[in-house]
């Protein structure tokens, strides 16, 4: 294997003083401890490694964001290295809830009622998702990283809790803030006095991407051609967590086949949830031929529950935009996940925890204690918490939206596949002008030739592909 970025040039760089932040989940020291949890999570035996990391003064501890703040020695560098890849290396236990194969995954998941036509205007009911998403995603960037308390709080000074419209800094306590500063690259660009169109995130630059991809090679991609789109078109520094971790894996010359699953300890995570809703808007009704493109985007960079997270979302999306109701949406979503996984589960408490008749704080407090020491971008918490804000919420996009972000997690991506999921029920025409006109009908991105694309073409864009579709 030729030599990683953690071992580049680079590296010194990354680590520097005062660049911490954007070295997060980069170097070996950092992913040891990550890739312990995840192993631990597939059923491995991790004991011996996680000795050998202490016994080099390694910490096995993960912390909430970014990386940790050890510097290594050459020696625990250098461990770290072999650590992670003898942790690579270690069996996988054959585990029926953890299906892999595509024809596996559909085997495993429930048989659901087949949906029905179109209902309404479907590039309305199109553009109401791309304008969803994009307010979701909104809503929840300024308090990206903040935990729920810090959410909380913030609101509560300003005399807003609970959530019903964007941040603003106005009538925050300066002490609040002081604790919970908004997300430094997020508050120049999402707090309402800022919003000035859709700033960019990798939360739309996936759905962005997807689409051309689409358009381009057609339905019947494969993860080469997925691996080949990111070369081509998405910048390094717009990846993070698991596709990070694949990004570099393909510029080492790994096979898109294995990225997933080389120095990649967030393969279980959300990343892949949040890329694949265009799938679904393109396969109105047809949940399983959502997941079945779903399925080669995502195993470029995740496995298991993460994998089984974006066939969950395309799966959503493709109901979405036939569904007149948020439980017919849910229900039909099932049929592209394995039942007895551990995203199934995370979905199914959701859904309960909605239906339970409880208050705002008996569902936070729920969610917060179910899901205690996983993280906070993990899959299966983030994927509960959509799954409550959809029951809870109604379908409803300012109420659904809000509780999503309430929840504090994974706040951007919870925030834009809720709205996505709302918008495309509603259909743009429907939506409270309040969260659209702030939009401004455009869309920021680093994506070669689409900075500032007009969400309203992207729809067109995204209809034309799923009338061609019915239309075959």
């Amino acid at each position: 294997m030729t030599q990683t970025a953690s071992g580049s040039a680079l590296s010194g760089w990354m680590r520097s003083p005062g660049r911490l932040h954007e070295a997060q989940l980069v170097e070996p020291e950092d992913l040891v401890a990550q890739e312990i949890v995840a192993s631990r999570d597939e059923g491995r035996d991790v004991a011996a490694v996680a000795e050998a990391w202490t016994a080099v003064g390694g910490v096995l501890e993960v912390p909430r964001n970014g990386a940790s703040a050890q510097r290594a020695s050459d020696e625990s560098r250098a461990v770290a290295v072999r650590l992670l890849d003898e942790l690579d290396a270690l069996p996988m236990p054959a585990d029926p809830r953890r299906p892999e194969g595509f024809d596996q995954i559909i085997a495993a998941a429930p048989d659901v009622p087949r949906l029905a036509a179109v209902s309404g205007d479907i590039e309305d009911r199109i553009h109401g998702a791309w304008l969803g998403r994009a307010a979701g995603c909104l809503l929840g960037k300024p308090v990206e990283k903040i935990p729920p308390e810090g959410i909380r709080e913030l609101l509560t000074s300003a005399g807003r809790w609970p959530l019903d419209f964007y941040f603003t800094a106005e009538g925050v306590a300066p002490d609040s803030l002081a604790r919970w500063p908004w997300n430094r690259r997020s508050a120049p660009t999402s707090l309402v006095e800022n919003i000035d169109g859709m700033p960019e995130d990798d939360d739309l630059n996936y759905p962005l991407l997807n689409l051309a991809l689409v358009e381009r090679i057609g339905r019947r991609f494969t993860v080469e051609d997925v691996a080949e789109a990111w070369l081509a078109e998405l910048p390094a520094g717009r990846v993070f967590t698991a596709e990070r971790a694949a990004y570099r894996n393909l510029l080492e010359g790994i096979d898109p086949e294995g990225c997933a699953r080389v120095r990649n300890p967030f393969r279980e995570w959300i990343g892949a949830l949040i890329r694949g809703d265009v799938f679904g808007w393109i396969s109105p009704g047809d949940p399983r031929e959502a997941a079945r493109m779903a399925f080669e985007d995502a195993r470029l960079s995740h496995t298991g529950n993460g994998l089984y997270g974006e066939l969950w979302a395309a799966g959503l999306a493709a109901a979405a935009v036939v569904g007149d109701d948020v439980e017919t949406v849910l229900d039909a979503a099932s049929a592209v996940v394995p039942a007895s996984s551990g995203l199934a589960d995370a979905v199914a408490f959701g859904r309960r925890l909605g239906h339970s008749g409880g208050t705002l704080d008996d569902d936070l407090a729920a969610l917060a204690e179910r899901y205690a020491g996983v993280h906070w971008v993990h899959v299966v918490n983030n994927a509960a918490t959509i799954a409550w804000a959809l029951t809870r919420g109604g379908g409803r996009l300012e109420r659904a939206c809000a509780l999503a972000v309430m929840a504090g997690w994974d706040t951007d991506s919870v925030g834009a596949t809720v709205g996505g999921v709302c918008g495309a029920i509603a259909g743009a025409r429907a939506l409270p002008a309040s969260w659209t006109a702030p939009l401004h009908d455009r869309i920021a991105t680093s994506l070669p030739g689409l900075d500032g694309v007009a969400i309203s073409e992207v729809a067109r864009r995204t209809t034309a592909l799923a009338v061609g579709k019915e239309e075959q």
